[in-house]
This record gives C-alpha cells, structure tokens and sequence, in this order.
C-alpha cells in the first residue's frame, strides 16, 4: 500500500510540475515541443522495452479494433498535449489546471451518456454544482473557459477509450508514440529543410537536452502511476489526482502571477466544492463496501 501511494504521488507530483518543464522551454513553438516529445519519448519507450523484452504486444495491435483504437487515442493525446502546452506557454495555466479539476466530473457523464452506467444522486449533485461554476466562470469573463473544457474533454475521452484498452500503460503509450512518430518525423524533417528546426537553430545547449528530456518526462510519470495504481484502492487513486491540477494552479497564481480576481474564485470554488462532494462521497461508500 505504501509503495503504491508513493509511486502514484510521485506521477502526479510530476504532472503537476509539468508547466515548469513547458516554461522551461517556451522559446521553442509549441507544434515543436509536441513533435520532439512525440520523437524522444517513443526512443526512451523502445529502450525500456528492449531491457524488459516485452514485445508480445504487438502481435495484438495487428486486429484492426486494437489498431484503430489506438489510432484515435494516440490522435487525442496529441491534441491534449497540443493544447497544454500552448496554454501554458501563453499565460494560462490557471485555466489549464482548471481543465484537470474538471476531468473526474467528465469521466463520470462519459460513463454515464456512453458506457450506460449508473450515477447515484450525490453524483448528481457534484456534477450540477461544477456546471454552475463553469457558467458562473462564462458569464463574469464574457467567454467559455475553452481551454479548460477542451482539456478535460480530450483526456476524459481519451481515458475512456484506454479504459476498454486491450494493451496495458507501458504497450498503449509506446504503440501510440508510435502511430504519431511519423508524423512528428515529417514535421521535423520539413522544419530542418526550411531552416527552421528550434533543436538546431537554439544557442541553448541547455535547451536541446531538455527537449530530449521530454521522453522520460512524459513516460516516467506514466510508468509510476500505472504502478501505483495496482497497489491502491481507486478511493485514494481519485483523491490523489487532484493533487497534479492543484498544483498547476498554485504555480498560476504564485510563481507566474496569473491574474485570478475574486469573480473567479467564485467559480473555482463552486468547482472545488464539486469535487469534495463527489471525492467525499466515493471515500465514504469505499469505507462502507469493504466494511
């Protein structure tokens, strides 16, 4: 239990840091930093697989439901990415997080609207209270929080799809890596011919290796939480990932000092009560089950 609670922290520790690494590196346009995190983490995924010798797999992914499936799943984390990396590079970390507080919400009405499951009314209830914060959100800035739900959007529904999976963490990630890697290869190819390659053209060394770091940047955290999660009851899994968009939040507010005013907080608080309600009510039914 302990092992398990350490490694899932740590993964969403990691995530939570992510928009110092972003930061890090916000000189490079944000299609490039997808692109190289497309490239150097397929090449660390091989290395770890080449010392596991795990290639069974890939004998699964030649049915064209596993293929596909993938397809698609590797289509929307790449939008995600896309998308994460592009707020935080343009000042809006803050709503990113928002996204991520959101998510657990989302995950429940897929399951409902498309895996036919049943929400008790507590459910009900949290659902209805982050759906008044987002509209309050809406109606004090004059503008859908986009970013926001289109993050929790992509990753709920590429949770979903990875959720009736037929390849573990470590498979899914690297065979999805693998379906974007030509298309990364091209774009950087191109970008190298017209001369405009940010891992060339930097006078950063400093810069080049972080793109390279972001192989193990994004795997390693994957890695750890997929361990963690065998070894924890999901109660205390759901109560640890909101650790990651909290503190994405707090490096919004105090370290890139992102406007957040008191109409805002109204919504992130409608958002955040939303969520105590529905984490609460999940611990409580968990204590009960095993009782």
């Amino acid at each position: 239990m302990r092992t398990g609670i350490i490694s899932a922290a740590l993964a969403f520790l990691c995530w939570g840091l992510f928009p110092l690494y972003f930061h890090a590196v916000k000189e490079v346009p944000s299609m490039q930093i997808l692109a190289h995190r497309m490239i150097w983490s397929l090449a660390f995924l091989l290395i770890v697989l080449a010392l596991r010798r795990q290639w069974r797999w890939l004998e699964q992914v030649r049915q064209p439901r596993v293929f596909w499936s993938f397809v698609a799943s590797a289509l929307l984390l790449s939008a995600n990415w896309l998308l994460y990396i592009w707020a935080v590079n343009n000042g809006h970390v803050i709503e990113a997080s928002l996204g991520y507080f959101i998510n657990p919400l989302v995950n429940i009405m897929f399951g409902y609207l498309l895996l036919k499951e049943r929400l008790r009314r507590v459910q009900w209830s949290a659902i209805a209270i982050a759906a008044l914060g987002v509209a309050w959100l809406t109606w004090q800035s004059g503008a859908v929080p986009w970013i926001a739900l289109c993050l929790a959007a992509s990753f709920g529904a590429y949770g979903l799809l990875r959720k009736t999976a037929a390849l573990g963490a470590l498979e899914g990630l690297s065979f999805e890596t693998m379906v974007l890697f030509p298309i990364a290869a091209i774009y950087v190819g191109w970008l190298t011919l017209h001369g405009e390659n940010a891992f060339l053209n930097t006078s950063s060394d400093a810069t080049r290796w972080l793109l390279i770091a972001a192989g193990p940047i994004t795997a390693v955290p994957l890695l750890l939480f997929a361990s963690g999660a065998r070894q924890i009851p999901l109660s205390i899994l759901g109560l640890l990932q909101y650790l990651a968009p909290t503190i994405q939040f707090l490096l919004g507010v105090l370290l890139f000092k992102e406007a957040f005013t008191a109409d805002r907080l109204v919504g992130f608080a409608l958002i955040w009560a939303a969520l105590i309600l529905f984490a609460g009510e999940g611990l409580i039914r968990s204590r009960q089950n095993r009782g």
